[in-house]
């Protein structure tokens, strides 16, 4: 599948998601966890899930680039594989989901304030957050099913979650196009809807300050940014996929865009929180102000 070009792009690009991904969601987890530590609001516990959902997928990013480097052979124990794809492939999904969660939350606050302020009991972010994660892992554990089962395994290949047989992409290819629906485009569609009420409903109100009028924007955008220049070209090779009958040759590059996703959720924490804001602004404050 790799030749030696292919192997270093996908090497590289795993390499800047991890060393600008990581430090700026550890930014997040440290700005959320003392958020939530003296007054946990519902999009705190969700932005603090998708902390933890990227840093998941970074954790995993060291074992791609070894598989990266190894010219795309996986050379490591199987149960590795099996760990490895699972997280890395469920939390592209998390985000997602969980992305659409702050969009419907952040509506929800502009539209209908009272029932807002009645969804901030904590039990409602800890509930919506467990089925997202279940929804996700569930979906994604499939590809380990059809790996593994013996019908279906294929014992001549030493790749991760790749080279599939023909009988195991009859499998596949139907659950990658229903994750698409389900875990990417109707995501994608209920985040716009909800940004462009969020957005419509504040420049209806005259009273409302330009600051949070641009802080709307500024969570529209980014949000649509990691949907569409993140998630979507490898959601696509689902579709194509299911078309075509088989994995597209490209797919693989669709997916070193996801990895870029963990560089972009940030831009989406700042915007959406106050909190992320206060303690990123403080740091580079200190960094470059008091070095």
């Amino acid at each position: 599948m790799g030749s030696t070009v292919k192997s270093e792009v996908i090497l590289s690009a795993y390499i800047i998601s991890f060393l600008f991904g990581l430090p700026t969601n550890l930014l997040a987890l440290y700005a959320f966890s003392v958020k939530i530590h003296s007054k946990p609001l519902l999009t705190d516990i969700l932005l603090l899930n998708l902390t933890v959902s990227d840093l998941l997928f970074l954790f995993t990013l060291p074992l791609k680039m070894h598989e990266a480097a190894s010219d795309l052979e996986w050379t490591l124990p199987d149960f590795l594989c099996s760990i490895t794809a699972l997280i890395f492939f469920s939390t592209i999904y998390t985000s997602s989901l969980l992305l659409m969660a702050v969009s419907v939350v952040r509506y929800i606050a502009v539209a209908y304030p009272m029932t807002y302020q009645q969804l901030q009991k904590p039990v409602y972010g800890i509930i919506t957050c467990a089925v997202i994660w279940f929804i996700s892992a569930a979906h994604n554990s499939f590809s380990a099913v059809v790996l593994h089962h013996p019908a279906l395994s294929n014992e001549n290949t030493s790749m991760c979650f790749e080279n599939f047989t023909e009988k195991q992409l009859d499998a596949l290819l139907p659950v990658r196009l229903e994750i698409f629906f389900v875990l990417f485009f109707i995501p994608l569609l209920i985040c716009i809807y909800c940004y462009l009420r969020c957005i419509l409903i504040l420049y209806s109100r005259p009273l409302i300050s330009p600051k949070k009028k641009r802080k709307a924007i500024g969570m529209a955008l980014g949000t649509l940014a990691v949907f569409l220049i993140c998630m979507l070209p490898y959601n696509m090779s689902h579709v194509v996929g299911f078309i075509q009958g088989k994995s597209p040759k490209w797919r693989y590059y669709t997916l070193l865009l996801s990895t870029f996703n963990t560089c972009m959720d940030p831009i989406i924490f700042y915007f959406s929180s106050s909190a992320f804001r206060f303690s990123s602004e403080k740091f580079i404050f200190k960094k470059f102000v008091f070095r």
